[in-house]
């Protein structure tokens, strides 16, 4: 057996026993996962709670498949509704699609970027304005930082956009992208 095929066996036995151990806890309708760096694991989906604490569609656990309790005091009241995709960006921040109006609080439709900690990154909300017209089922970063966000959406910001959107690194949108497709 080769190292690479090997390599691969290990990472998705990990990642079974991951699933497992979040499974146990409470998280039972999860849609989405990444590992931050310091291998920590952020989870997204419909749950609302995990190993009896109140989380609203979002946790980060410890890479021992703990709750991360800052994290979980920073998102406050998190999502009213379900989060498809969790996204890592290479400067630690964190996006978060799927099909909600509220994050914490405010109104947040279908894309939210929080900072590391949980806390949310206001100045890229803020340039979303109104935000996605439906559910956000997708999100990719590029390699220059522009971000791929795609969904069930007709609509960004109150103009016509069909399923396919991409924003500038600071949540602006890329006009010159759609008006190539």
């Amino acid at each position: 057996m080769e190292l690479m095929e090997l390599s691969i066996q290990v990472a998705h036995l990990i990642h079974q026993q991951l699933i497992l151990q979040v499974w146990v806890n409470g998280i039972h309708s999860t849609y989405g996962i990444a590992v931050q760096s310091e291998g920590k694991i952020l989870v997204c989906g419909v749950f609302t709670s995990f190993d009896g604490t109140t989380l609203n569609r979002i946790a980060r656990l410890n890479s021992d498949g703990t709750e991360d309790t800052a994290f979980t005091t920073n998102i406050g009241t998190g999502f009213n509704g379900e989060t498809n995709t969790v996204v890592i960006q290479s400067d630690g921040k964190i996006l978060v699609g799927g099909n909600y109006t509220i994050f914490n609080g405010v109104l947040r439709r279908g894309l939210v970027r929080l900072n590391s900690s949980g806390t949310e990154d206001t100045s890229f909300g803020g340039n979303l304005g109104g935000g996605f017209s439906s559910s956000v089922q997708g999100v990719a970063v590029q390699s220059d930082g522009k971000i791929l966000v795609c969904g069930f959406f007709s609509t960004f910001k109150s103009n016509t956009r069909n399923r396919l959107v991409r924003l500038n690194s600071n949540g602006t949108e890329d006009t010159s992208f759609y008006s190539n497709l």
